[in-house]
């Protein structure tokens, strides 16, 4: 039952045929699991919060840092250097103390996507990587859940609903396969303008709700692509596979698989890597090697170290003669990932000498040298 102060709190909700209090009360018996606490999952969590869904679950192990402040709007100054989590669910609360807040300090893996998603009622995907989307999808499919997907890049993003139980597709009828390993760039590579996951996330969030309310039509079988600088929105159909191996007529993925495998991503536990503080010993002991900055231009024109060979890693195939091989390679960027990337292709080269480090510039920036500009 709804107590006076949630009455009061949402009565522009009761006037709303489609909702009235009966409707409200369905919300407070919802539960949301939220994968991201960032760009999309920051207006995701809020409006959530705000609409009164009883409980919101949060996936995040990441930090606040001072660049997530452009588009991240759930955090705020002062919860930079803090687990996100910590600052999501503060302001959650401040905005809404009727909701339970449920947090997950972790990442969101084969391993545990199953145990953390199993009470919720819908999964909202507010990630910006392909190997979390597609475990998104699989594990909503394999639990019966709607997945409420959300991208961005640049000035440009686009939402659906996954959810073959209810007629529609899943994630993998868009999209088979992945990518090729860096050849669609990250926020951090291309830049997107900060408004924009606002608009995309807040649509993440209309479309849950209306999914707990059952009112109104879902994207099922459409992505909506949003384009900002044009004002346009398009709606393009989107068609179950027959031949999905996830749920189509003969399926090959019956449980959760390796995604960062599946997705390209370079295995790091076979990878020499070290810290940025040991990187800073090396360097102030004058470096047995070359440093090597996969970082896009301009990445590198906000903030470098001295002394890089600056080779983005959308160039690397291109450029990798480059390199010296009779010294150590140490390969860094932003926060690691496209550096293993990097390394892991000069390995298939027979380029083995290679030394990724962990953590990139950003890790430079926390621990050594908090002056460096957001990269």
């Amino acid at each position: 039952m709804l107590t006076p102060a949630e009455k009061q709190r949402y009565a522009r909700h009761f006037t709303l045929p489609e909702v009235g209090e009966q409707g409200q009360e369905k919300l407070k018996q919802s539960s949301v699991l939220c994968i991201g606490t960032g760009g999309l999952g920051s207006p995701v969590a809020m409006y959530l919060a705000a609409a009164g869904v009883g409980r919101i679950g949060l996936v995040d192990a990441d930090h606040v840092e001072s660049s997530n402040l452009q588009r991240q709007i759930i955090h705020g100054e002062s919860w930079v250097g803090k687990p996100k989590l910590d600052s999501a669910k503060a302001r959650m609360l401040e905005i809404n103390p009727h909701i339970e807040v449920e947090c997950h300090e972790a990442r969101f893996t084969a391993a545990n996507a199953k145990q953390i998603a199993a009470n919720f009622d819908i999964i909202i995907d507010g990630t910006d990587n392909f190997p979390t989307r597609y475990l998104s999808n699989d594990v909503s499919f394999l639990l019966g859940k709607p997945n409420v997907y959300g991208s961005i890049f640049r000035f440009e993003g686009q939402i659906s609903v996954f959810a073959p139980h209810l007629g529609g597709p899943c994630y993998r009828c868009m999209l088979p396969t992945p990518p090729d390993p860096g050849s669609v760039p990250s926020c951090a590579e291309a830049g997107v303008l900060g408004v924009l996951p606002g608009i995309i996330g807040s649509m993440q969030a209309m479309e849950a709700i209306k999914l707990l309310l059952n009112i109104g039509k879902p994207p099922l079988g459409k992505l909506i692509h949003y384009d900002a600088l044009n004002t346009e929105f398009r709606s393009f159909n989107l068609r179950k596979d027959p031949k999905c191996p996830l749920c189509g007529d003969n399926p090959t993925v019956t449980d959760l698989i390796d995604y960062d495998g599946f997705c390209g991503v370079p295995n790091t536990s076979t990878m020499k890597e070290i810290t940025v503080l040991e990187l800073k010993e090396k360097l102030d002991a004058g470096l047995d090697g070359i440093l090597v900055d996969a970082r896009t231009p301009q990445e590198v024109a906000a903030t470098a170290l001295d002394g890089t060979l600056r080779i983005p890693l959308q160039e690397i195939e291109a450029r990798y003669a480059e390199i010296p091989t009779d010294k150590t390679i140490y390969v860094h960027c932003k926060a690691g990932g496209r550096s293993a990337k990097v390394c892991a292709f000069l390995a298939a080269q027979g380029i083995t000498n290679t030394v990724n480090i962990k953590g990139g510039i950003d890790a430079w920036r926390d621990l050594i040298d908090p002056s460096l500009p957001p990269a």
